[in-house]
């Protein structure tokens, strides 16, 4: 490919796939900036109303079987433990003390697969890489409320599963058990008919409402001194993360490239914001020399999510070309 075409190609899928996620996110800090927008009530009717709809529809009317759903998740495992391995070992390595080594952990295993990563995998690859997408979220909505709590708890002092019985109450997980019964016992609503298109419309606005409360976040994010402090974090999260999601993808074997795909997009997605809240709920927020777990979390957010821009849209392009899977 001539490098004419090259450049072509990276500004089509810049402007495709990333720029809609920069358009409504920016929306949001703007929105952030100017007003004080309490966005905790728009995360709930996101979390147990908008995003349970959205897997639902996405589970029960995806092309791929239950095998494709459970090598999803074996594989969105796999990638965590796997990141939360190289983390911890290369934290130590570093020297780092808790409550950062734990933050630093959260934050380069577990990616923003929701807010950034649902649109930007419809954005990429269609309705199946939405499909793909949910799936990936819910498996590591499991383990970030059971292993991520754990984490999180060590960074205190304490250990333990405090956080499966909050597991248990995430709506996501009973959304896709839904999707599959409906699917295996052959129950699933005609897509024209009013129940569905209901489901649809209501899962829908979760798109853009994601991507709104991503934005407003980080009209909040205080990076001050911390951004000298994540780069350990931000070279794990998008240059570490992204290689591990494609030995697995390939160790895996999925038969659906998109699946694949979208699999190895969804582990180079940003870090989420959700390891500062466990961490401040369940661990310790004092990090001491002047740096806080919020200040350390939200900054390395801010800076993957920056850097995600270039970084995504490359990643998109040799994805496409199934160099990779």
């Amino acid at each position: 490919m001539a490098w004419g075409d090259c450049v072509s190609s990276l500004l089509s899928i810049f402007a495709t796939a990333i720029l809609p996620i920069i358009a409504l996110a920016g929306v949001g800090v703007v929105l952030g900036r100017l007003r004080d927008v309490d966005i905790e009530p728009l995360n709930t009717v996101t979390v147990y109303v908008l995003v349970p709809a959205l897997i639902f529809h996405s589970i029960a009317t995806a092309t791929f079987g239950e095998s494709t759903l459970a090598r999803i998740g074996v594989a969105t495992a796999a990638y965590l433990v796997a990141m939360v391995v190289v983390a911890e070992g290369v934290g130590r390595l570093f020297g780092l003390d808790e409550p950062i080594l734990s933050a630093l952990v959260l934050v380069s295993a577990f990616p923003n697969s929701g807010n950034y990563g649902i649109p930007l995998s419809e954005f990429a690859f269609g309705a199946g890489g939405r499909s793909t997408a949910v799936v990936y979220l819910t498996a590591q909505a499991i383990l970030l409320y059971t292993g991520g709590v754990y984490i999180a708890q060590r960074s205190g002092g304490t250990h333990g599963f405090g956080g499966m019985k909050r597991a248990l109450k995430i709506p996501l997980v009973y959304a896709v058990i839904a999707g599959v019964l409906a699917r295996w016992l052959g129950v699933v609503p005609p897509a024209e008919s009013t129940a569905m298109a209901t489901i649809a419309m209501v899962g829908n606005a979760s798109i853009p409402v994601m991507l709104l409360i991503l934005g407003i976040q980080l009209a909040d994010t205080n990076y001050g001194a911390a951004l000298s402090e994540v780069g350990i974090a931000s070279v794990l999260k998008m240059a570490v993360a992204p290689v591990v999601g494609a030995v697995i993808a390939l160790l895996v074997g999925f038969q659906d490239p998109t699946v694949a795909r979208t699999f190895v997009l969804e582990c180079a997605t940003p870090a989420a914001i959700t390891p500062l809240l466990l961490v401040v709920e369940f661990g310790g927020e004092s990090a001491g020399g002047g740096l806080s777990v919020a200040e350390y979390v939200s900054t390395t957010v801010l800076v993957t999510t920056i850097m995600s821009v270039p970084i995504l849209t490359v990643l998109i392009a040799v994805l496409e070309s199934g160099v990779l899977v």
